[in-house]
């Protein structure tokens, strides 16, 4: 009897060795939705790539590209991709059935928060504000100033901010062209150039702070910052449920005090229906490999699971909450 029960015993215990066994061989094969090549995303789908073979060799999270967070919405909906990168803003226009959708979609839960610190920057040539009396974005509709803004292109989230935030000071679009200046819209990597050769005063872009491109146009013209008011980030914030965002004074050596601004962030998304394991999965992955999502870029050095678990606009995935909830910080 004993050596039957000692077999019996044996067997089990073989049972869960190859049961953790296969755990442990569990490997994933995901896409993920970001924007261009080359940019923030991309890294930080390669990021989420690293992550993922840590915990579980053999994995493979491909980066593919599309038009950006508003596409990734639509993409993610129709099961085109496995996660996705989008911002806040998008989602809640997404949400809300806001152009360019032509309908709720609502099929979006959140996985992880993976940055807030990509502020609204209204930076406008340093000349043209001495000369107007510009201190503040709030001048700009108090002034009645005919001055030209250049705007994220088109179809980019960000330029749709930009025209609230205008909106919410008095000075829309039509009101600037009425005074004589006008709003323009291009890439973040053509703004620059626009500054420099003085075809328009100012630009007002989502941008890290002390980004590249901001320290190569103050290294040509005289630039300076412009803050907003507490009054004028709440009209934004009720429109668009993104978030207040401080750029302190000692972030550039050209600017003397800390700036009120407004910032987007972006974050990982899920289908909420999505297989509920992998969910866990993937969230445990970055929780315990956060190191591979801050190594990336010096951009992402702030990253922890606090902020991982930071979003608000969509709700977390339940698994991903369960994940969180666990992490007791």
């Amino acid at each position: 009897m004993k050596h039957v029960l000692k077999g019996a015993l044996a067997g089990a215990a073989l049972l869960t060795t190859l049961a953790g066994g296969a755990a442990q061989a569990q490997t994933y094969n995901l896409t993920l939705c970001g924007a261009s090549p080359g940019g923030l995303w991309s890294l930080l789908g390669a990021g989420v790539d690293a992550a993922v073979k840590e915990a579980f060799p053999g994995s493979t999270v491909t980066y593919q590209t599309s038009g950006g967070g508003l596409a990734n919405v639509a993409l993610l909906d129709q099961s085109k991709c496995d996660l996705a990168i989008i911002h806040d803003a998008e989602a809640k226009a997404a949400l809300g059935g806001l152009e360019p959708f032509q309908g709720k979609i609502d099929s979006m839960a959140t996985v992880a928060q993976l940055y807030s610190w990509a502020p609204m920057q209204a930076i406008v040539n340093a000349d043209y504000a001495e000369e107007n009396g510009l201190t503040k974005l709030e001048d700009i509709a108090e002034k009645k100033l005919p001055i030209t803004v250049v705007l994220n292109r088109r179809g980019n989230i960000v330029s749709s901010i930009g025209e609230e935030m205008l909106n919410a000071i008095g000075a829309s679009p039509e009101q600037i062209e009425e005074w004589g200046g006008s709003v323009e819209y291009a890439a973040s990597s053509e703004q620059g150039d626009l500054m420099r050769d003085r075809r328009v005063d100012m630009l007002l872009n989502s941008l890290f702070v002390n980004h590249s491109s901001i320290r190569e146009l103050a290294s040509s013209i005289d630039v300076k910052l412009l803050p907003i008011t507490d009054e004028t980030a709440q009209k934004v914030i009720d429109e668009w449920d993104i978030q207040r965002y401080t750029i302190p004074a000692d972030a550039y050596d050209w600017a003397d005090e800390d700036t009120l601004t407004l910032t987007v962030s972006a974050q990982l998304f899920a289908r909420k229906d999505a297989d509920p394991q992998m969910v866990k999965d993937i969230t445990q992955a970055l929780v315990d490999n956060v190191d591979k999502l801050q190594g990336v870029h010096k951009a992402m050095a702030p990253l922890d699971v606090e902020l991982m678990k930071g979003a608000t606009t969509v709700p977390y995935h339940p698994e991903a909450q369960k994940v969180y909830d666990a992490t007791g910080s």
